[in-house]
């Protein structure tokens, strides 16, 4: 880390609330592929736009093609790709955005650091599990990944022949299998409401 570098104080949390009045958290959707995180997200951001309040989604597509594209899928890669994410979202909830973040994220340990880094700025984390049977996420299987998978194409693929560690006490567990796309996203609405981050208007 550099040494010469000094934090620059303009504005802090509390007069960005005041001035947004919006609160910003992040929403960490954690799941296997094919569970419906991204399509949950994106459906959240959504509902989170039409009662005009900022949101931003962040997800493989806009940060694997541009600010991690130089990340492979090794488990050193990966702790990187969530190190990275972990910052950027917290950015964004220190904006006073909601951040939805959609990514396997599969180890415990960096969904915990990313929580850590959020709590240390006074920031709300929300970690969502989008649990769904393994056998149900293959049959989805909309990206032909499960079967690459099964067939050794792909090496290293979370549920197949790398692991996932499911959250042990996450804010939300949504079974997707049980529930449709748009339940998900009241359900995570609901959920900001109880928490007085967002109004229920």
């Amino acid at each position: 880390m550099a040494t010469n570098l000094t934090w620059h104080h303009n504005l802090n949390y509390q007069e960005r609330k005041e001035l947004r009045k919006q609160d910003g958290c992040t929403i960490w959707l954690t799941g296997l592929s094919a569970s419906g995180k991204s399509t949950i997200a994106c459906a959240l951001e959504q509902l989170l736009l039409q009662k005009q309040l900022a949101a931003y989604r962040l997800d493989g597509d806009n940060i694997r093609f541009g600010l991690n594209k130089d990340l492979g899928f090794s488990e050193k890669d990966r702790n990187e790709n969530i190190r990275r994410i972990s910052e950027v979202s917290k950015l964004f909830a220190d904006s006073c955005t909601i951040s939805v973040t959609s990514f396997i994220s599969p180890y415990k340990a960096d969904r915990e650091r990313a929580r850590e880094l959020h709590k240390e700025s006074g920031l709300k984390f929300i970690e969502v599990f989008v649990d769904v049977p393994l056998e149900v996420a293959e049959q989805r299987d909309p990206k032909g990944l499960y079967k690459k998978a099964r067939e050794g194409i792909i090496k290293e693929f979370t549920g197949i022949s790398a692991p996932y560690e499911a959250p042990e006490n996450p804010e939300l567990h949504l079974r997707t299998d049980q529930k449709s796309v748009e339940e998900c996203a009241q359900i995570i609405f609901d959920y900001l409401v109880t928490q007085n981050i967002v109004l229920s208007s």
